[in-house]
Protein backbone atom coordinates (compact mmCIF):
# COMPACT_ATOMS: atom_id res chain seq x y z
CA UNK A 1 0.00 0.00 0.00
CA UNK A 2 2.25 2.86 -1.55
CA UNK A 3 1.26 6.45 -0.47
CA UNK A 4 1.56 9.09 -2.88
CA UNK A 5 2.36 12.00 -1.59
CA UNK A 6 2.95 14.37 -4.42
CA UNK A 7 1.51 18.00 -3.40
CA UNK A 8 -1.77 17.57 -4.83
CA UNK A 9 -2.56 15.22 -2.52
CA UNK A 10 -1.97 17.32 -0.03
CA UNK A 11 -5.73 18.37 1.43
CA UNK A 12 -4.92 20.08 4.96
CA UNK A 13 -2.71 22.73 6.35
CA UNK A 14 0.65 22.81 7.80
CA UNK A 15 0.72 20.67 11.19
CA UNK A 16 -0.17 23.40 13.91
CA UNK A 17 2.29 21.94 16.33
CA UNK A 18 5.32 22.58 13.85
CA UNK A 19 6.77 19.41 13.57
CA UNK A 20 9.46 20.14 10.44
CA UNK A 21 11.71 18.27 8.36
CA UNK A 22 15.25 16.62 9.65
CA UNK A 23 16.43 17.42 6.24
CA UNK A 24 15.52 20.77 4.91
CA UNK A 25 13.38 22.02 8.17
CA UNK A 26 10.51 22.91 6.69
CA UNK A 27 7.32 22.89 8.01
CA UNK A 28 5.57 19.31 7.41
CA UNK A 29 2.01 18.99 6.23
CA UNK A 30 -0.34 15.97 6.76
CA UNK A 31 -2.54 13.89 4.25
CA UNK A 32 -4.95 11.52 4.93
CA UNK A 33 -4.20 7.97 3.38
CA UNK A 34 -6.28 4.61 3.56
CA UNK A 35 -3.33 3.42 6.61
CA UNK A 36 -3.62 6.76 8.36
CA UNK A 37 -2.52 10.33 8.52
CA UNK A 38 0.78 11.04 7.28
CA UNK A 39 3.10 13.91 7.54
CA UNK A 40 5.34 14.91 4.64
CA UNK A 41 7.86 17.49 3.39
CA UNK A 42 7.08 18.97 -0.14
CA UNK A 43 10.49 20.35 -0.40
CA UNK A 44 12.41 16.60 -0.22
CA UNK A 45 9.77 13.99 0.10
CA UNK A 46 10.41 12.98 2.87
CA UNK A 47 7.52 11.53 5.23
CA UNK A 48 6.90 10.93 8.67
CA UNK A 49 4.12 8.09 10.29
CA UNK A 50 3.43 6.59 13.51
CA UNK A 51 4.13 3.04 13.76
CA UNK A 52 0.27 2.23 13.76
CA UNK A 53 0.42 3.60 10.17
CA UNK A 54 3.08 2.13 9.13
CA UNK A 55 2.01 -1.68 10.20
CA UNK A 56 -1.08 -1.00 7.49
CA UNK A 57 1.15 -0.11 4.96
CA UNK A 58 4.27 -2.37 5.21
CA UNK A 59 4.17 -6.00 5.68
CA UNK A 60 4.19 -6.61 9.59
CA UNK A 61 8.12 -8.26 9.74
CA UNK A 62 9.30 -4.69 9.01
CA UNK A 63 7.31 -2.73 11.47
CA UNK A 64 8.69 -5.59 14.11
CA UNK A 65 11.51 -5.22 13.27
CA UNK A 66 12.52 -1.55 13.22
CA UNK A 67 10.70 -1.24 16.81
CA UNK A 68 12.83 -4.60 18.16
CA UNK A 69 16.20 -2.70 16.99
CA UNK A 70 15.23 0.34 18.36
CA UNK A 71 14.95 -1.30 21.74
CA UNK A 72 17.70 -3.54 21.94
CA UNK A 73 19.86 -0.78 21.29
CA UNK A 74 20.85 -2.16 17.67
CA UNK A 75 20.32 1.46 16.35
CA UNK A 76 22.74 4.33 15.69
CA UNK A 77 21.88 7.99 17.14
CA UNK A 78 19.54 9.13 13.58
CA UNK A 79 18.31 12.53 12.83
CA UNK A 80 15.85 14.41 15.31
CA UNK A 81 12.75 13.79 15.39
CA UNK A 82 9.91 16.07 13.69
CA UNK A 83 7.50 16.29 16.55
CA UNK A 84 9.86 15.95 19.95
CA UNK A 85 13.22 17.30 17.85
CA UNK A 86 15.09 14.71 20.52
CA UNK A 87 17.48 12.61 18.18
CA UNK A 88 15.90 9.35 16.95
CA UNK A 89 17.34 5.91 16.87
CA UNK A 90 18.69 4.89 13.56
CA UNK A 91 17.87 1.25 12.30
CA UNK A 92 19.10 -1.05 9.45
CA UNK A 93 16.61 -2.99 7.83
CA UNK A 94 17.27 -5.29 5.06
CA UNK A 95 15.25 -4.65 1.88
CA UNK A 96 15.92 -6.80 -1.72
CA UNK A 97 19.45 -7.67 -0.79
CA UNK A 98 20.00 -3.97 0.34
CA UNK A 99 20.15 -2.10 3.65
CA UNK A 100 18.02 0.73 4.58
CA UNK A 101 18.44 2.62 7.88
CA UNK A 102 15.35 4.28 9.09
CA UNK A 103 15.25 6.65 12.00
CA UNK A 104 12.66 5.97 14.58
CA UNK A 105 11.79 8.26 17.88
CA UNK A 106 10.62 5.67 20.99
CA UNK A 107 9.62 8.62 22.42
CA UNK A 108 6.78 9.72 19.80
CA UNK A 109 6.91 6.37 18.22
CA UNK A 110 7.35 8.23 14.52
CA UNK A 111 9.46 6.48 11.91
CA UNK A 112 11.33 9.03 9.32
CA UNK A 113 11.20 7.82 5.68
CA UNK A 114 13.96 10.29 3.59
CA UNK A 115 13.10 11.08 -0.03
CA UNK A 116 12.65 7.44 -1.79
CA UNK A 117 13.40 5.38 0.93
CA UNK A 118 9.68 4.82 1.11
CA UNK A 119 9.23 3.08 -1.64
CA UNK A 120 12.29 0.85 -1.56
CA UNK A 121 9.74 -1.27 0.59
CA UNK A 122 7.45 -4.06 -0.91
CA UNK A 123 4.29 -2.84 -0.57
CA UNK A 124 1.44 -4.77 1.65
CA UNK A 125 -0.42 -7.16 -0.29
CA UNK A 126 -3.97 -5.55 -0.75
CA UNK A 127 -7.35 -7.47 0.90
CA UNK A 128 -8.63 -9.78 -2.23
CA UNK A 129 -11.87 -8.26 -3.48
CA UNK A 130 -13.88 -10.94 -4.74
CA UNK A 131 -16.93 -9.21 -5.35
CA UNK A 132 -15.38 -8.16 -8.77
CA UNK A 133 -15.73 -11.22 -9.87
CA UNK A 134 -19.28 -12.15 -8.38
CA UNK A 135 -22.84 -11.88 -10.90
CA UNK A 136 -24.40 -8.25 -10.41
CA UNK A 137 -27.63 -10.19 -9.03
CA UNK A 138 -25.44 -11.50 -6.15
CA UNK A 139 -23.94 -8.34 -5.41
CA UNK A 140 -27.02 -6.67 -5.08
CA UNK A 141 -28.57 -9.71 -3.04
CA UNK A 142 -25.54 -9.41 -0.86
CA UNK A 143 -25.82 -5.87 -0.67
CA UNK A 144 -28.72 -5.87 0.89
CA UNK A 145 -28.24 -8.28 3.22
CA UNK A 146 -25.08 -6.16 4.37
CA UNK A 147 -27.78 -3.35 4.57
CA UNK A 148 -30.11 -4.95 7.06
CA UNK A 149 -27.38 -6.55 9.03
CA UNK A 150 -26.00 -2.93 9.63
CA UNK A 151 -29.28 -2.22 11.00
CA UNK A 152 -29.66 -5.28 13.18
CA UNK A 153 -25.96 -4.08 14.60
CA UNK A 154 -27.23 -0.79 15.37
CA UNK A 155 -30.73 -1.39 17.03
CA UNK A 156 -28.52 -4.44 19.04
CA UNK A 157 -25.45 -1.61 20.11
CA UNK A 158 -28.50 0.23 21.44
CA UNK A 159 -30.20 -2.10 23.58
CA UNK A 160 -26.79 -2.88 25.23
CA UNK A 161 -25.44 0.50 25.74
CA UNK A 162 -28.69 2.21 26.68
CA UNK A 163 -28.75 0.18 29.81
CA UNK A 164 -25.30 0.71 30.41
CA UNK A 165 -24.98 4.65 30.21
CA UNK A 166 -28.64 5.91 29.39
CA UNK A 167 -28.10 7.15 25.95
CA UNK A 168 -26.47 7.09 22.90
CA UNK A 169 -22.77 6.90 22.53
CA UNK A 170 -20.42 8.94 20.41
CA UNK A 171 -18.95 7.83 17.04
CA UNK A 172 -15.50 8.19 18.09
CA UNK A 173 -16.10 5.53 20.72
CA UNK A 174 -13.19 3.02 21.14
CA UNK A 175 -13.69 0.21 19.03
CA UNK A 176 -13.20 -2.33 22.07
CA UNK A 177 -16.70 -2.20 24.11
CA UNK A 178 -15.15 -3.29 27.58
CA UNK A 179 -13.74 0.25 27.63
CA UNK A 180 -17.19 1.72 28.11
CA UNK A 181 -17.39 -0.07 31.74
CA UNK A 182 -14.50 2.12 32.94
CA UNK A 183 -15.31 4.86 31.16
CA UNK A 184 -18.44 5.06 32.55
CA UNK A 185 -16.28 5.42 36.09
CA UNK A 186 -14.77 8.41 35.06
CA UNK A 187 -11.25 6.40 34.33
CA UNK A 188 -9.59 7.16 31.35
CA UNK A 189 -9.27 4.80 28.41
CA UNK A 190 -5.88 4.25 26.17
CA UNK A 191 -6.80 4.66 22.55
CA UNK A 192 -3.54 3.71 20.98
CA UNK A 193 -2.22 0.79 22.77
CA UNK A 194 1.58 0.99 22.69
CA UNK A 195 3.40 -2.39 21.99
CA UNK A 196 5.43 -4.32 24.48
CA UNK A 197 8.20 -7.07 23.07
CA UNK A 198 7.67 -8.76 26.65
CA UNK A 199 5.44 -10.34 28.83
CA UNK A 200 4.42 -7.67 32.18
CA UNK A 201 4.76 -10.32 34.57
CA UNK A 202 5.94 -8.06 37.66
CA UNK A 203 2.79 -5.90 36.58
CA UNK A 204 0.39 -8.45 36.16
CA UNK A 205 1.82 -10.33 39.29
CA UNK A 206 1.54 -7.12 41.59
CA UNK A 207 -1.99 -6.68 40.56
CA UNK A 208 -2.85 -10.34 41.21
CA UNK A 209 -1.65 -9.88 44.52
CA UNK A 210 -3.47 -6.76 45.47
CA UNK A 211 -6.80 -8.35 44.43
CA UNK A 212 -5.35 -11.71 46.70
CA UNK A 213 -5.09 -9.82 49.64
CA UNK A 214 -8.58 -8.06 49.62
CA UNK A 215 -10.29 -11.05 49.01
CA UNK A 216 -8.52 -12.42 51.92
CA UNK A 217 -9.13 -9.35 54.10
CA UNK A 218 -12.42 -7.94 52.79
CA UNK A 219 -14.08 -10.11 55.62
CA UNK A 220 -12.84 -8.27 58.63
CA UNK A 221 -11.03 -5.40 56.77
CA UNK A 222 -11.70 -3.09 59.25
CA UNK A 223 -9.68 -4.74 61.98
CA UNK A 224 -7.32 -5.47 59.75
CA UNK A 225 -6.88 -2.06 58.43
CA UNK A 226 -6.74 -0.66 62.13
CA UNK A 227 -3.99 -3.17 62.80
CA UNK A 228 -1.52 -3.26 59.54
CA UNK A 229 -2.23 0.64 57.71
CA UNK A 230 0.59 3.11 57.80
CA UNK A 231 -0.58 5.65 61.06
CA UNK A 232 1.67 8.91 60.68
CA UNK A 233 1.35 9.06 64.27
CA UNK A 234 2.61 5.78 65.13
CA UNK A 235 4.48 5.39 61.90
CA UNK A 236 7.53 2.85 62.90
CA UNK A 237 5.24 0.42 64.50
CA UNK A 238 5.41 -3.29 64.25
CA UNK A 239 9.57 -2.77 63.39
CA UNK A 240 7.96 -0.36 60.12
CA UNK A 241 6.52 -3.40 58.19
CA UNK A 242 3.22 -0.95 57.78
CA UNK A 243 5.17 0.86 55.47
CA UNK A 244 4.94 -2.72 53.07
CA UNK A 245 1.57 -4.30 54.47
CA UNK A 246 -0.32 -0.37 53.93
CA UNK A 247 0.60 -0.57 50.00
CA UNK A 248 -1.39 -3.84 49.86
CA UNK A 249 -4.68 -3.17 51.42
CA UNK A 250 -7.16 -0.84 50.19
CA UNK A 251 -10.24 0.79 52.03
CA UNK A 252 -12.67 -0.93 50.01
CA UNK A 253 -13.42 -2.29 46.38
CA UNK A 254 -13.89 0.50 44.40
CA UNK A 255 -10.50 2.14 45.73
CA UNK A 256 -9.01 -1.55 45.22
CA UNK A 257 -10.14 -1.00 40.92
CA UNK A 258 -9.21 2.04 40.47
CA UNK A 259 -5.67 1.47 41.75
CA UNK A 260 -5.66 -1.96 39.94
CA UNK A 261 -6.92 -0.50 36.79
CA UNK A 262 -3.96 2.04 36.45
CA UNK A 263 -1.51 -0.40 37.34
CA UNK A 264 -2.78 -2.56 34.66
CA UNK A 265 -2.76 0.37 32.04
CA UNK A 266 0.01 2.24 32.25
CA UNK A 267 2.01 -0.61 34.36
CA UNK A 268 2.90 -2.99 31.28
CA UNK A 269 4.48 0.21 29.09
CA UNK A 270 6.35 1.31 31.47
CA UNK A 271 7.82 -2.14 32.73
CA UNK A 272 8.80 -2.76 29.33
CA UNK A 273 10.33 0.50 28.50
CA UNK A 274 12.94 0.03 32.30
CA UNK A 275 12.56 -3.94 32.48
CA UNK A 276 10.76 -5.82 35.72
CA UNK A 277 13.35 -5.31 38.26
CA UNK A 278 13.38 -1.63 37.53
CA UNK A 279 9.66 -1.53 37.50
CA UNK A 280 9.30 -3.19 41.14
CA UNK A 281 11.66 -0.23 42.29
CA UNK A 282 10.28 2.54 40.94
CA UNK A 283 7.13 1.31 42.81
CA UNK A 284 8.21 0.45 45.85
CA UNK A 285 10.29 3.72 45.90
CA UNK A 286 7.52 6.29 44.89
CA UNK A 287 5.58 4.03 47.51
CA UNK A 288 7.96 4.68 50.62
CA UNK A 289 8.73 8.85 49.34
CA UNK A 290 4.59 8.65 48.78
CA UNK A 291 3.72 7.33 52.63
CA UNK A 292 7.15 10.05 54.00
CA UNK A 293 5.86 13.20 52.43
CA UNK A 294 2.44 12.04 54.26
CA UNK A 295 3.74 11.12 57.26
CA UNK A 296 5.84 14.62 57.30
CA UNK A 297 2.40 16.73 56.43
CA UNK A 298 -0.08 14.64 58.63
CA UNK A 299 2.68 13.73 61.59
CA UNK A 300 0.22 13.46 64.26
CA UNK A 301 -2.72 12.04 62.16
CA UNK A 302 -4.20 8.37 64.20
CA UNK A 303 -6.05 7.83 60.62
CA UNK A 304 -4.71 4.80 59.07
CA UNK A 305 -3.23 5.31 55.39
CA UNK A 306 -3.83 2.35 52.75
CA UNK A 307 -3.19 1.83 49.17
CA UNK A 308 -0.81 1.14 46.27
CA UNK A 309 -1.98 4.83 44.61
CA UNK A 310 1.43 6.25 45.87
CA UNK A 311 3.56 3.83 43.74
CA UNK A 312 0.90 3.75 40.74
CA UNK A 313 1.44 7.60 40.71
CA UNK A 314 4.72 7.36 39.95
CA UNK A 315 3.86 4.54 37.66
CA UNK A 316 1.66 6.69 35.85
CA UNK A 317 3.60 10.14 35.70
CA UNK A 318 6.27 7.86 34.65
CA UNK A 319 4.46 6.61 31.56
CA UNK A 320 3.10 10.34 30.47
CA UNK A 321 6.54 11.60 30.19
CA UNK A 322 7.53 8.27 28.44
CA UNK A 323 4.75 8.76 26.10
CA UNK A 324 3.16 12.66 25.47
CA UNK A 325 1.32 12.33 22.33
CA UNK A 326 -0.43 8.77 23.98
CA UNK A 327 -4.00 9.65 23.08
CA UNK A 328 -6.38 8.91 26.42
CA UNK A 329 -9.93 8.58 25.68
CA UNK A 330 -12.73 10.46 28.77
CA UNK A 331 -16.68 10.02 28.71
CA UNK A 332 -18.33 13.44 28.75
CA UNK A 333 -21.93 13.10 29.83
CA UNK A 334 -24.54 15.86 29.52
CA UNK A 335 -27.86 14.82 30.47
CA UNK A 336 -28.68 12.03 27.80
CA UNK A 337 -25.40 12.96 25.26
CA UNK A 338 -22.40 11.61 25.75
CA UNK A 339 -19.15 12.26 23.80
CA UNK A 340 -15.81 10.86 23.88
CA UNK A 341 -13.04 13.51 24.87
CA UNK A 342 -9.23 12.52 23.36
CA UNK A 343 -6.49 14.26 24.65
CA UNK A 344 -2.63 13.57 24.67
CA UNK A 345 -1.21 12.41 27.77
CA UNK A 346 0.85 15.22 28.67
CA UNK A 347 -2.04 17.02 29.10
CA UNK A 348 -4.53 14.58 31.44
CA UNK A 349 -1.17 14.68 33.51
CA UNK A 350 -1.33 18.21 33.92
CA UNK A 351 -5.05 17.80 34.67
CA UNK A 352 -4.17 15.38 36.73
CA UNK A 353 -1.32 17.62 38.81
CA UNK A 354 -3.85 20.40 39.19
CA UNK A 355 -6.11 17.97 41.13
CA UNK A 356 -3.72 17.04 43.29
CA UNK A 357 -2.63 20.25 44.10
CA UNK A 358 -6.37 21.10 45.28
CA UNK A 359 -6.67 17.63 47.30
CA UNK A 360 -3.27 18.69 48.84
CA UNK A 361 -4.70 21.90 50.03
CA UNK A 362 -8.25 20.29 51.18
CA UNK A 363 -6.14 17.69 52.67
CA UNK A 364 -3.49 19.84 54.50
CA UNK A 365 -6.71 22.37 55.76
CA UNK A 366 -7.79 18.87 57.31
CA UNK A 367 -10.36 17.99 55.59
CA UNK A 368 -10.91 15.01 53.09
CA UNK A 369 -10.04 11.48 52.56
CA UNK A 370 -7.63 10.90 50.22
CA UNK A 371 -3.54 11.68 50.52
CA UNK A 372 -2.67 13.73 47.94
CA UNK A 373 0.60 14.16 49.33
CA UNK A 374 1.41 10.50 48.92
CA UNK A 375 0.43 10.89 45.66
CA UNK A 376 2.28 14.20 44.79
CA UNK A 377 5.81 12.01 46.50
CA UNK A 378 5.12 8.53 44.20
CA UNK A 379 4.52 11.04 41.17
CA UNK A 380 8.26 13.40 42.36
CA UNK A 381 9.65 9.98 42.45
CA UNK A 382 8.05 8.47 38.61
CA UNK A 383 9.29 11.66 37.02
CA UNK A 384 12.77 11.34 38.24
CA UNK A 385 12.84 7.89 37.75
CA UNK A 386 12.09 8.93 33.73
CA UNK A 387 14.48 11.74 34.26
CA UNK A 388 17.50 9.12 35.16
CA UNK A 389 16.10 6.05 32.92
CA UNK A 390 14.77 8.40 29.93
CA UNK A 391 18.08 7.28 27.82
CA UNK A 392 20.05 4.56 29.45
CA UNK A 393 17.36 2.49 30.59
CA UNK A 394 14.82 1.95 28.08
CA UNK A 395 15.21 -1.51 26.39
CA UNK A 396 17.84 -2.90 28.16
CA UNK A 397 17.96 -6.40 29.54
CA UNK A 398 17.38 -7.06 33.56
CA UNK A 399 20.82 -8.12 33.70
CA UNK A 400 21.66 -5.03 33.35
CA UNK A 401 19.46 -3.18 36.07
Amino acid sequence: MLVDVTPTTITEKASPKMAACPKCYKRLCKINTDAGRVMVCTECGGRAMGLSVLRKSLPKPYAAALWMGAKKKLAQRGQRCPICRKAMNEVPLPVDGQTVALDICQRCQFVWFDGSEYEQFPQKPPEPNEEEELPEKVREAMAIAELKLDQRRRQARRSTEGPLLGGVLDENAPDDFWKHFPAALGMPVEYDTNSISRAAWATWGLALLLVVVYALTSANLGAVIDEFGLIPAEAFRLAGITFITGFFLHAGFMHLLGNTYFLLIFGDNVEDQIGHWRFLLLVATASLVGDMLHILTVPRAATPCVGASGGISGVIVFYALRYPHARLGFLWRMYYIFRWIQIPAWSALLFWFVLQLALAHQQLAGGGSVSAMAHLGGAAVGAVAWWLWREDGEGEDDAEV
